[in-house]
């Protein structure tokens, strides 16, 4: 029976996978620690240990140390990685059980993107249903600072709710535009508004 992989050492392994396809040899658990947040080295090598345990890592040692190889390696269909819910604290707290848990996302979905910038979010209603975005879908928000007039972005107006709409510059002002006419658009100083990041895709949820 195949061991169920946790958050983290999903993490530990996506992290090694792409160092070595980026740099050529493996991170060291200093760094792996490191991109994590973690202090702990002695914490990573028990993940790593749980991963050589399921068969996907293996630890050699080299010149009286250890270095790591990609055992098996993932088809890109099948990897994930989980993300954080995107909320503000005005937002509706009425949850369904799976949104209290971070979501697990298909790793496909989002190419080169760290999954470190990326949040998920519940739509609560249909204000973007011109660009096929209901409510109750579940959107993919890249963090990012910067984007052009037009891009459809996750915004707080005021320490209000998290909003999805389209983005412009009008002057000083930022207007936030719906793709639903029976919804109303935001002319607000850009002191006003908080943008979050960037729509990525959605997830359409079957019930």
């Amino acid at each position: 029976m195949q061991q169920t992989r946790t958050r983290r050492q999903r993490e530990v392994l996506d992290f090694i996978i792409r160092y070595i396809e980026g740099h050529g040899y493996e991170p060291s658990y200093q760094m792996i620690a490191r991109h994590l947040g973690v202090r702990s080295k002695a914490g990573i090598a028990k993940h790593i240990e749980a991963l050589e345990e399921q068969g996907l890592l293996r630890r050699r040692s080299e010149d009286g140390t250890f270095k790591l190889e990609i055992c098996q390696k993932q088809n890109i269909a099948e990897q994930e990685f989980d993300v954080e819910w995107l909320r503000s604290a005005a937002d509706d707290d009425e949850l369904e059980e799976w949104e209290l848990s971070p979501l697990a996302v298909p790793r496909f979905m989002l190419g080169e993107i760290d999954p470190s910038e990326v949040f998920a979010y519940r739509m609560p209603d249909n204000a973007m249903a011109g660009r096929n975005i209901c409510s109750g879908d579940v959107i993919l928000v890249e963090r990012r600072t910067y984007f052009r007039d037009g891009t459809c972005v996750a915004a707080t107006i005021s320490n209000g709710p998290v909003i999805l709409r389209n983005f412009y510059r009008n002057g000083s002002k930022i207007e936030l535009h719906a793709a639903n006419d029976a919804y109303e658009t935001f002319r607000l100083e850009g002191d006003e508004v908080k943008i979050h990041g960037i729509f990525r895709g959605l997830i359409r949820p079957a019930f």
